[in-house]
């Protein structure tokens, strides 16, 4: 929708220097009627995978491509930032060494203060394909500390020990060292669903793209009754977007809350102990 925005207003400054140097008489978007259809706030709830495909979709990562390039391997952390951690995948691209505390034991700390999205080299100021870039809707410089549960530190720390990190610090890196591109770890989520999931779920939305796990992230911690206002800090949105966005359902939660509800009813089925 941004991106629909941006290039309308584009549009409609070339065709006013247009009308300005005399080469068009009038705007013909004038008398076009069209309007940006109102995007739509809310995750699509059968994105949301469950912890358990959660687990699955991150072991399946570690069976991608051959053992010795570890083209799924490497990269089981960096899927696992986005599930555990909340991270956006720019987020987690750019995650580095001296920014996390990763204890032997307990609860790890990852401070976010990079991006490093994809643009393409004609887009970008250094001429790569990513350009180093600050906290999405924040002023530059601006920080947020996220706490790391145990499985995701013990992750990384494997991932350390056994790939080590890019010459910049990066935990997660190309064969060469170089800066993920959004067709290389596409390509192995890609071929983890396959894997994980049976083919009636893979054929749904159900975690179709690794943006989606930062999805599911953020649903679980709202369906495990964390305080909105803490969600919203640790991902990085206000409140109001978290609430209007996030505040879905895990895959067949429904189910669970339907059994609960089943329980208490059946629980009234007999009749009350006039004795008590």
């Amino acid at each position: 929708m941004e991106t629909m925005r941006r290039k309308r207003k584009v549009l409609v400054h070339a065709l006013g220097y247009a009308m300005e140097r005399g080469e068009l008489g009038s705007n013909p978007l004038e008398r076009v009627r069209w309007r940006l259809p109102k995007p739509a706030l809310s995750v699509d709830p059968r994105v949301v995978v469950n912890p358990h495909q959660a687990r699955d979709l991150l072991t399946a990562i570690s069976y991608v491509g051959g053992y010795d390039r570890a083209r799924g391997r490497r990269l089981v952390g960096l899927f696992a930032g986005m599930y555990y951690a909340g991270l956006r995948p720019e987020e987690a691209i750019a995650v580095a060494l001296p920014d996390c505390r990763l204890p032997s034991a307990g609860w790890g700390r990852l401070i976010v203060h990079r991006t490093l999205p994809q643009a393409g080299k004609r887009w970008t100021d250094t001429g790569e394909y990513h350009d180093e870039r600050g906290l999405k809707n924040r002023r530059p410089g601006d920080t947020r500390v996220v706490p790391l549960p145990p499985h995701l530190v013990r992750l990384w720390r494997e991932s350390v020990t056994t790939f080590g990190t890019a010459e910049d610090g990066r935990l997660f890196f190309s064969e060469r060292g170089g800066i993920l591109s959004y067709t290389a770890y596409h390509y192995v989520w890609r071929e983890a669903r396959a894997l994980a999931l049976p083919p009636a779920l893979a054929s749904t939305p159900l975690g179709k793209r690794p943006y989606d796990l930062r999805h599911s992230a953020l649903s679980t911690w709202l369906c495990a009754g964390a305080d909105p206002a803490e969600v919203a800090q640790r991902a990085g949105n206000s409140v109001e977007v978290l609430l209007a966005r996030y505040a879905k359902c895990l895959y067949d939660r429904q189910s669970i809350n339907n059994q609960r509800i089943e329980g208490l009813l059946s629980a009234y089925d007999r009749p009350p102990d006039l004795d008590e």
